[in-house]
């Protein structure tokens, strides 16, 4: 077999898609508009409806990648990379789960469901800063990012040193 299933390979290209642009929306939109901010009302709707979606797409993934058969574990020729490689992938999971539950911390704590989403007329609370979730959602934030960039680092690896077309196997097409 030399390719995932086609689930996970959908799975993996929008949910990529979609956590970089939670990761931006989070990291430059929302971070730059103040509570009091009109537009942050409509930026905050998006960001959390996105990161509810990830979650959901997320365990999706998990589940298809533990039923389905998929290629042998990709090999650098090198222990240590190997095994970097397998972190790496876990720690996609887990960074992406931690967000999305440390989001819903945020949510929950600030009363945010019935602002957001039920109309309740209630301003934003004047900031976010002080709440245990909101502090653990930037620090995994940041892990997330850099577990994506040594992902792609990887990827660049493979494509260009190794030369062993490693991409293929993330991709559609016939999986013998």
């Amino acid at each position: 077999m030399t390719r995932y299933h086609p689930t996970l390979v959908a799975l993996h290209w929008i949910l990529a898609i979609m956590i970089i642009v939670a990761l931006v929306m989070g990291g430059q939109v929302l971070a730059a508009l103040p509570n009091d901010s009109p537009d942050k009302m409509f930026s905050l709707r998006a960001h959390m409806s996105i990161g509810l979606i990830i979650g959901i797409l997320m365990v999706a993934r998990l589940v298809t990648r533990v039923k389905t058969q998929h290629p042998p574990k990709a090999d650098t020729g090198n222990a240590l990379l190997n095994m970097g490689g397998q972190v790496a992938h876990w720690a996609l999971y887990a960074f992406v789960l931690l967000m999305v539950a440390s989001g819903i911390g945020i949510s929950v704590t600030a009363g945010l469901p019935g602002i957001v989403f039920g109309g309740s007329g209630a301003p934003l609370p004047e900031t976010f800063n002080d709440l245990a979730p909101r502090a653990a959602h930037g620090i995994i934030s940041k892990l997330l990012a850099l577990t994506i960039l040594a992902h792609i680092a990887g990827w660049l690896y493979h494509q260009f040193v190794l030369k062993d077309g490693l991409i293929s196997r993330m991709w559609f097409g016939n999986r013998t």
